[in-house]
């Protein structure tokens, strides 16, 4: 069956950095874009960031632009999620979806930027 399995989340001080790791199974993950949402508490979920199945095209939210970076190994199955600089405001549950003609997603990861 499908699988998306989401890790790497943790508590950070703010300018620390994390890794998130989504590895995927059960559907043909190079043919899928992938992407990173989050959702704050009392907020809508928002996308953060996509990588497009040729891994040449990448689109970020503007609220992370220059911090964040999305990338993929297609012979790992896996999506990751490099976050530098981060801040408060970037706490949130962090969600891996894949999206082509169906759509998957994980059940999250908890990122919490505090002092």
């Amino acid at each position: 069956q499908v699988q998306l399995v989401e890790s790497g989340g943790g508590l950070v001080q703010p300018g620390g950095s994390l890794r998130l790791s989504c590895a995927a199974s059960g559907f043909t993950f190079s043919s899928y874009a992938m992407n990173w949402y989050r959702q704050a508490p009392g907020k809508e979920r928002e996308l953060v960031a996509a990588i497009f199945s040729t891994a040449s095209i990448t689109s970020y939210a503007d609220s992370v632009k220059g911090r964040f970076t999305i990338s993929r190994d297609n012979a790992k199955n896996t999506v990751y999620l490099q976050m530098n600089s981060l801040k408060p405001e970037d706490t949130a549950v962090y969600y891996c979806n894949a999206k082509a003609y169906s759509s998957y997603w994980g059940r999250g990861t908890q990122v919490t930027v505090s002092s």
